[in-house]
């Protein structure tokens, strides 16, 4: 998986920085016991750290300003638990930025859920009924099976596919076969492409029957030239990575303090949140919600 989140942040040549920055943010976060999610968060914020060229003593500094992915915020607040020694204290408050942090187990401060309400506003929001499965998916992971829920309305049911094809996609003259349906399979052949700027037009057999498809290029209508943020012009606000913009929590003319969120970047179901990095009024804001950006691509504009 954090290779994976490596080659969409396009740091599949920098394995190696990786690699190390995971072990040194092991050491940042005390030698945290790693498992699934706490090994994510780990990973996070390394592929966060080679994306942004960030040293172990950059991430340290207490004066220096770092929009920690939100993983790494919910780990610090302790929301995955509360390992036994504690977090280091200075990076905690770094990471937490005066937010308060939990003092005993999440789920034992968690309110009581009415099922059936939960379930109809769960199905309200996508249009269709929830399985029990599906409910408590919705209810321990809302954001990530909401982002599943849209995924499976608009392209169906991908799990049908062979992994490979899944996340690789099919080579030229490449078959497989897809079972729809108890006794029912798809043969799928790719019998060539053709490359334009924003898509590609897929030549390709279904079930021996000659067919093509045009398909557009992820990100790239949103890929053409944006305006980059000046480095060190403190008011200009960059994306640390690239990613899509999933929330825009600001307008031209709002008042904003130091720390108020300004925009929520997502790649690869890491969630970074941007934050004005002192008291100031917002002059521009250059990106909206479900736009995809590049790293140091322009987002904001303060003014004083």
């Amino acid at each position: 998986n954090q290779r994976e989140q490596a080659r969409a942040l396009g740091l599949a040549p920098r394995w190696a920085e990786v690699s190390k920055a995971y072990a040194d943010v092991n050491r940042l976060f005390g030698d945290i016991i790693k498992v699934t999610p706490s090994s994510k968060v780990v990973g996070d914020m390394a592929l966060f750290m080679v994306s942004n060229d960030l040293t172990p003593a950059d991430v340290e500094n207490p004066d220096k300003t770092i929009d920690f992915p939100e993983s790494v915020v919910q780990l610090f607040r302790g929301d995955l638990g509360l390992p036994p020694d504690g977090w280091p204290k200075a990076l905690q408050a770094k990471v937490l930025k005066g937010r308060p942090a939990l003092s005993e187990r999440p789920g034992k401060s968690l309110p009581a859920v009415d099922l059936e309400a939960a379930r109809s506003a769960a199905e309200q929001a996508i249009g269709e009924e929830l399985s029990d499965r599906d409910l408590a998916s919705q209810l321990m992971y809302p954001k990530v099976w909401q982002d599943y829920a849209e995924h499976v309305k608009k392209y169906g049911d991908v799990s049908r596919l062979p992994t490979t094809t899944f996340f690789y996609g099919m080579q030229e003259q490449e078959e497989i076969s897809v079972d729809i349906d108890k006794g029912k399979s798809l043969v799928i052949r790719l019998q060539g492409r053709a490359d334009a700027d924003d898509s590609e037009k897929l030549f390709y057999e279904l079930n021996g029957q000659p067919r093509a498809v045009r398909v557009d290029k992820a990100g790239a209508k949103a890929a053409h030239a944006r305006p980059q943020a000046a480095d060190g012009d403190a008011d200009q606000i960059g994306a640390p990575m690239p990613g899509m913009v999933s929330r825009v929590a600001v307008k031209a003319g709002d008042t904003v303090r130091k720390g108020d969120p300004l925009i929520s970047l997502e790649a690869m179901k890491m969630e970074t949140v941007i934050a004005a990095p002192r008291d100031a009024t917002v002059k521009q804001v250059l990106v909206a919600s479900g736009v995809t950006v590049a790293g140091k691509d322009l987002l904001v504009v303060l003014g004083d």
